[in-house]
């Protein structure tokens, strides 16, 4: 009996060193981005992103919860928009982002609050390719703890999916909104 007591005491010590010297060894910040080439100039690829405006047209969390309410705050665009979310849909939760960089056409970030589940940053960069936009949305988060910095090995399998399903959606807005610029120009001339 003492045996198998001191076995688990020497398994549960292993354990632990290895968890938390392992936590340590891991990153503090965890990165996750998703990347699409877009038909449509950087233009209409930044009216739909870089604003909250039509956040929720692309947005992957808002068809998750029709009824979140949000609140709109700060400046009417660029540095200083404030956008706050609340739902009873624990996959949406509430919080508050705000636009803290805005280059037009090129670069937008949003310094996001979680509430009890922390801060991050969220971004989009934009920038020409071809007669396109290559568009990145990335989300970064700094680990503070040891517990967070092994939940950040899967953080890209907890938000990849919705960052892939956004994406998705920003290509198709502006894919469709150039597409009917191009017939209106057409149309004119």
């Amino acid at each position: 009996m003492i045996r198998v007591i001191k076995g688990i005491i020497w398994f549960l010590t292993a354990f632990f060193v290895v968890f938390v010297g392992g936590g340590y060894i891991l990153p503090n910040e965890v990165t996750v981005e998703r990347h699409a080439v877009i038909n449509a100039p950087s233009g209409k690829v930044f009216a739909l992103v870089g604003s909250y405006k039509r956040f929720q047209e692309w947005s992957p969390w808002a068809e998750l919860d029709p009824a979140t309410t949000y609140k709109f705050e700060g400046a009417e665009s660029g540095v200083g928009e404030k956008m706050s979310w609340a739902s009873n849909n624990p996959n949406v939760g509430a919080g508050s982002q705000v636009i803290t960089e805005y280059v037009p056409q090129d670069h937008v970030a949003s310094d996001l609050d979680f509430g009890a589940m922390g801060k991050s940053v969220a971004y989009w960069n934009l920038k020409p390719e071809g007669a396109g936009t290559s568009a990145t949305w990335g989300f970064k988060m700094k680990l503070d703890g040891v517990l967070d910095r092994w939940m950040g090995l899967l953080m890209d399998r907890f938000v990849g999916s919705d960052y892939d399903k956004g994406l998705a959606k920003v290509k198709a807005l502006a894919e469709k909104e150039a597409e009917h610029a191009v017939r209106l120009r057409t149309v004119r001339d």
